[in-house]
């Protein structure tokens, strides 16, 4: 297809769902599947004028995925306002390192078992669908910073950390596929991919967000000097925390979370209390560069332009997938595998996951459903692919993860406003009570 047909498309895409999002909101569906849905009436299942081959194009989609994830990684660090020493952190934590890491187990028996795929096939699908989706689970994620809504807050925080921690399953299965080092009894694998490659991607993050948001302060409270691009400050710190654990052999993904992260501990510690201040409430200054507000002015600026960036960038690649859910990459003999996942794997790892929490089953129930795959799957295939994983493997695992992705889509965009009401309404009879 054209250039010029894929501008066309996309404005049009993006004109419409300016003018029916609020509508949208009333009816049990979300953009995403409507971008998903366009998608599919322009692919091979449609009217087939645009097509996408993700073996013949699986460093694009792979580079294309990256840029969505860490956009949206940062923005998830930059909502979550609470301390990590809080014990609202257990639940996030949990899902994203035991409930995952359980998931990735569960996967793999299924993938052995019932897929017929080799183990290191198996564990690397179980990485690839293991971890929630930062870009796709927007909607059950927290809505601002102020948003104190702990069902939210967990699915977030969960959504962060483990499309950082699953990339040592990737590096698992594709090193048991004989594409990556492990070391003997896989002591390089634990020692590079699992310790080194995790806490420095945390430990670089984290002080790049410290370093970059006490310096903005300093530059806007001691010598009253407003930035006015903060859109600059977003790309490049994204860009420098990206980067720099890259070049040190870590993990971007967690180093781009702990950066979003720190730079809004930055302005949580400046403010009076841990709560969020109305910027304007100290009318004879500038909120830029008072002492007061400046900390959540820089944090909310940035978590604005960062949000509108992420949906952009969001149109672009559901629109993608939509398209590559083409015949040749759909086996029918796949699907079943979809239910196992949704409704046995998932809701199994998180009740195992939070045992002893105390987690309330209402919430428990909506963390077990709400296991939303999405891009983030996207980018970890295509980047396994490129290591060389073979075809006929390589089109079982696209067949599998586009049924997944499609299904979740469709599935959690329908419940996701009917459930999240009947959650609502559940705590409002809990407090009348």
């Amino acid at each position: 297809m054209k250039l010029e047909f894929w501008y066309l498309i996309f404005g049009a895409l993006l004109v419409v769902i300016a003018l029916t999002a609020s509508a949208v909101k009333r009816w049990p569906l979300t953009t995403t599947m409507l971008y998903l849905f366009t998608g599919v009436v322009l692919g091979p299942l449609g009217f087939g004028v645009a097509s996408i081959h993700p073996l013949d194009q699986a460093k694009l989609l792979e580079r294309a995925a990256e840029l969505v994830v860490i956009v949206s990684l940062f923005t998830a660090g930059l909502k979550l306002r609470a301390p990590f020493q809080d014990g609202k952190w257990k639940v996030p934590v949990r899902l994203a390192f035991i409930s995952m890491a359980l998931t990735v187990g569960l996967i793999t028996l299924v993938g052995v078992y019932g897929l017929g795929l080799p183990l290191g096939a198996a564990v690397l699908l179980g990485a690839v669908l293991a971890p929630t989706d930062p870009v796709l689970a927007s909607d059950v994620q927290l809505e601002s910073a102020a948003d104190q809504n702990r069902l939210r807050f967990n699915l977030t925080g969960e959504a962060g950390l483990n499309d950082g921690t699953a990339f040592p399953f990737v590096m698992l299965g594709v090193g048991w596929l004989g594409l990556h080092e492990l070391g003997d009894w896989g002591w390089r694998w634990f020692t590079v991919d699992v310790l080194w490659a995790i806490g420095g991607g945390v430990t670089i993050g984290t002080l790049l967000g410290i370093a970059v948001g006490r310096s903005v302060l300093y530059l806007r409270r001691k010598h009253k000097a407003g930035l006015g691009r903060e859109e600059f400050l977003t790309l490049g710190l994204i860009g420098l925390s990206y980067g720099i654990a890259l070049l040190a052999h870590t993990y971007g993904f967690l180093a781009v979370f702990a950066a979003g992260l720190a730079l809004r501990m930055i302005e949580q510690r400046h403010t009076d209390q841990g709560t969020t201040r109305n910027v304007s409430a100290t009318p004879k200054s500038d909120p830029e560069t008072h002492p007061q507000t400046a900390p959540a002015h820089l944090t909310e600026s940035v978590l604005h332009f960062n949000e509108q960036l992420e949906r952009i960038l969001e149109v672009g690649l559901v629109l993608v997938i939509g398209i590559m859910l083409a015949p040749e990459f759909l086996n029918l003999a796949d699907l079943w595998f979809v239910p196992v996942l949704l409704l046995i794997i998932r809701p199994l790892a998180v009740v195992l996951g939070l045992v002893g929490l105390g987690i309330s089953r209402p919430q428990i129930s909506l963390l077990s459903w709400f296991g939303i795959r999405g891009i983030g799957s996207i980018y970890y295939l295509m980047y396994a692919i490129g290591l060389g994983v073979a075809p006929d493997i390589s089109r079982q695992l696209i067949s599998v993860t586009l049924w997944v992705i499609a299904v979740s889509i469709v599935l959690h965009g329908i419940s996701v406003t009917p459930l999240l009401r009947w959650y609502q309404s559940k705590r409002r009879g809990r407090v009348a009570g």
